[in-house]
């Protein structure tokens, strides 16, 4: 159970004030000392919620650095920690010296002071596309070292840091059962298409997204018997026509080297609002009583 010594007063405060008059959940989950203890559970959406009995990503290990430590972000599902302790040493095998992790979750996931509108529930990663020279950085060194783009300038194709090793770690974390889906750029994409013939269902999961040429983003499913954790997205499959979306990247590749053939885009959702716009009260419960224990 949530260690909850919130007066009860406050909570029903927190729960009855308008979304206009309640505190942003940016600020109350951007400021929280940790975790609360007990079991964990994710409760929510990806870009909507939060998690319970969250664990810290060990600043360093044997075979990963997490980096940018001053943003306190390097926390998660017990479930994630494991999947990338478990990355890390598998990308020994494949010519890396281990992993830079980036982003994953504030102590308690939820909104964010700044940056990512998803990373909520403790199910998201961030990894650098940098290979790690060292994993003996400290902490300054963390904060000035930047990864690197494996997609060329003019997007049309991969730059020299791109390796085949980068392309076996990627299909790694794909293929693994854990993970919903993996955000990266359409021409890592593309290249991983022709590299593999357009074959293969893990293909699938790789999810051509703007601004992810120097990390990609993985996304792991709900947890097992996690009833508060809601994937609202539908299956990738089902959106690219039940195929593994290698048409759909290719056609993107096709849109960038000809970008008049681009059709116009739409008005967008009229209705959407960034996650740093939700008032705590709009957060699922779970999450409102999460963000203000002590």
């Amino acid at each position: 159970m949530i260690r909850k010594t919130l007066t009860a007063a406050a909570i029903l405060l927190s729960l009855t004030l308008p979304a206009t008059a309640a505190p942003l959940a940016k600020d109350v989950f951007g400021h929280v000392p940790g975790p609360t203890a007990g079991t964990a559970a994710a409760f929510g959406t990806y870009s909507k919620g939060c998690f319970n009995g969250g664990v810290q990503m060990p600043e360093s290990g044997p075979t990963w650095q997490s980096m940018r430590l001053s943003r306190n972000r390097n926390w998660g599902h017990p479930e994630l920690v494991n999947f990338l302790t478990g990355l890390s040493q598998a990308a020994t095998k494949m010519g890396w010296n281990g992993l830079y992790i980036g982003d994953m979750s504030q102590p308690r996931g939820g909104p964010m002071l700044t940056g990512h509108a998803s990373h909520q529930m403790g199910l998201d990663a961030d990894i650098w596309m940098l290979k790690p020279q060292s994993l003996s950085l400290g902490r300054q060194q963390r904060e000035n070292i930047s990864s690197v783009s494996v997609v060329a300038s003019n997007g049309l194709g991969m730059s020299g840091y791109w390796t085949p090793s980068h392309a076996a770690l990627i299909q790694s974390a794909a293929m693994d059962p854990r993970v919903d889906r993996i955000f990266l750029d359409a021409a890592i994409k593309d290249t991983m298409c022709k590299a593999n013939g357009n074959r293969g269902s893990w293909l699938q999961k790789l999810r051509p997204t703007p601004n992810h040429d120097y990390h990609f983003h993985v996304r792991l499913n709900c947890p097992a018997g996690n009833s508060g954790c809601t994937n609202t997205a539908a299956p990738v499959a089902a959106l690219s026509g039940n195929d593994n979306g290698c048409g759909a990247a290719a056609q993107e590749m096709a849109y960038r080297a000809n970008p008049s053939s681009r059709p116009k885009a739409g008005p967008g959702n009229p209705n959407y609002r960034h996650p740093r716009t939700f008032a705590l009260s709009e957060l699922p419960r779970q999450c409102q009583i999460i963000g203000t224990a002590r």
